[in-house]
């Protein structure tokens, strides 16, 4: 009996993480500073509340936006500016000073969360400045260590994507050889205190660098040809993707795979001078409104599935001072009066889900639904759903808690958020074709509680089992269970094991 009340506790616990870990939001954004035109720190505050953003990195360690988030349980990065690396890495008590400032007058009521000590100090040009990287991010450690914050706070640094040699395919991605040498240690710290490795991928600027329609398209999340990774065989069906899997091949070489990988910046400019490629509205709403429906989805990079790396999108607002071409001062997702720059579903209203069990609104339509095509992949059918959300529809239903959450598979969703882009466009055959994966179909696909609208009211429900009623996704030819067949299989193992015990 107390072995089953054991094993009991045990499966409570795991419950718990389980649920957590996938409550958890992988959404954050970057706050600079560099204009003369920001809003007071308390309403900035208020304006995140106000959303789904749950993490908030600083470029510095501002008190007065440190001590704005306080109460509000959003995690902050805090940064030690490259300029203070000469001393946090001579002085352990310039890194106590460092910490006694700006961590502990303020945690942990603000939810400081990690230290960034230095920003792309690999691409400094002074070699000392380099090699003082590594004791200073030991020294901040120990500091924290000597307070009872190690562990509760990581201490990482930031890299450019530069410091890959080769990204093409990712499956090959690696450390250019300049630096190896130097980022072994500063890995094995990571690997040490459990922290991130932190970079910066920017599918903008691949685009800037390869400006065809095709690459575009690839960088925006939208329905696109994909490329293959002729080492593996993956599709890849975004940009965002593959610098990720590129960046996680480059640990795995070095024996650092396990190390996770934080994305502290990418983001998409809303405008540019003359001579710039892909910056406007549409472009950066595209962009940012995809990436966010692909990380809630937690389908994770094809070599990393089922999980979303934390991403820090830039910016929170346009930096008017910040020098160099006109993109520079043209990231921000807000306005600094407040007000979206453009909506990519960031407000809590639009990323909530609908349990009400009321019928998903759409606009009624005698021509059918649209569906998934026979013998789409699963990489065809997430690039299309994170399309559709980004195009401005209601993709609440399928969020958790939504009515057609379940099935939590990727086919499932693909084919509700699909339909609903049909029936809120001109529903031309076009609408409904998304890279030629999707058909329309006069059967109707909705099921329990969760109804597509489309089709004039007739034709029979639950006709897409396929996509609808699955609980196993198909990945590469492999048959990969979603995260309710997984958590199913594990109740019945520790149910099965407190049987035996009993015995």
């Amino acid at each position: 009996m107390a072995l089953s009340i054991f094993f009991f506790s045990l499966l409570l616990i795991f419950l718990s993480h389980f649920s957590s870990s996938h409550a958890e939001s992988f959404i954050g954004v970057n706050y600079g500073q560099v204009a003369d035109n920001l809003p007071p720190p308390s309403e900035t505050a208020k304006l995140l509340q106000s959303t789904s953003i749950q993490k908030v990195r600083l470029y510095g360690a501002d008190p007065a936006i440190i001590k704005a988030l306080a109460g509000t349980n959003i995690g902050i990065v805090i940064g030690a500016a490259n300029g203070d690396l000469p001393s946090l890495a001579s002085d352990p008590n310039a890194a106590t000073q460092w910490i006694n400032s700006n961590v502990l007058p303020f945690y942990p009521a603000s939810k400081i969360i990690l230290i960034n000590v230095g920003n792309e100090v690999s691409m400094s040009t002074d070699p000392n400045l380099v090699n003082q990287l590594l004791p200073a991010m030991q020294n901040v450690q120990k500091a924290l260590e000597a307070v009872s914050l190690g562990g509760k706070i990581k201490v990482s640094t930031v890299h450019a994507m530069s410091v890959l040699g080769n990204s093409d395919p990712p499956s090959s991605g690696s450390f250019a050889a300049g630096y190896q040498a130097g980022l072994k240690g500063i890995l094995q710290f990571l690997s040490d205190t459990g922290s991130p490795f932190v970079i910066n991928p920017y599918p903008f600027f691949a685009y800037r660098d390869d400006p065809r329609p095709e690459t575009l398209a690839f960088c925006l999340f939208q329905p696109n040809a994909g490329r293959v990774d002729h080492n593996t065989g993956i599709k890849y069906m975004n940009m965002f993707d593959a610098q990720v899997d590129a960046v996680h091949s480059a640990l795995k070489s070095m024996g650092f795979e396990k190390v996770e990988i934080v994305v502290a910046e990418t983001g998409w400019a809303s405008r540019g001078d003359a001579n710039e490629v892909g910056t406007s509205v549409d472009n950066a709403k595209a962009y940012n409104g995809n990436l966010i429906a692909h990380l809630k989805s937690m389908v994770g990079t094809p070599l990393m599935p089922g999980k979303s790396v934390d991403t820090y999108i830039f910016a929170l607002y346009d930096e008017n001072l910040k020098p160099g071409p006109s993109s520079e001062r043209a990231f921000g997702l807000f306005k600094t009066d407040l007000s979206m720059a453009y909506d990519v579903g960031l407000a809590k209203s639009s990323s909530s889900g609908n349990s009400s069990g009321q019928t998903p609104s759409g606009k009624v339509t005698s021509t059918g639904w649209c569906v998934p095509k026979k013998g789409a992949t699963v990489e065809q059918l997430q690039a299309s759903l994170d399309w559709a959300c980004g195009q401005g529809i209601d993709c609440g239903p399928i969020q958790p808690g939504g009515v057609c959450f379940d099935p939590n598979n990727v086919a499932s969703h693909a084919a509700f958020a699909m339909n609903m882009y049909f029936q809120k466009s001109a529903k031309k055959s076009t609408d409904c074709d998304f890279s030629q994966t999707a058909t329309i179909t006069s059967q109707n696909p909705s099921y329990n509680s969760c109804v597509y609208p489309g089709g004039g009211g007739g034709g029979s429900a639950g006709v897409m089992n396929k996509y609808v009623n699955s609980d196993k996704l198909e990945k590469n030819g492999a048959i990969v269970p979603n995260g309710s067949s997984l958590l199913s299989l594990i109740l019945f193992s520790f149910m099965s094991l407190i049987f035996h015990v009993n015995m």
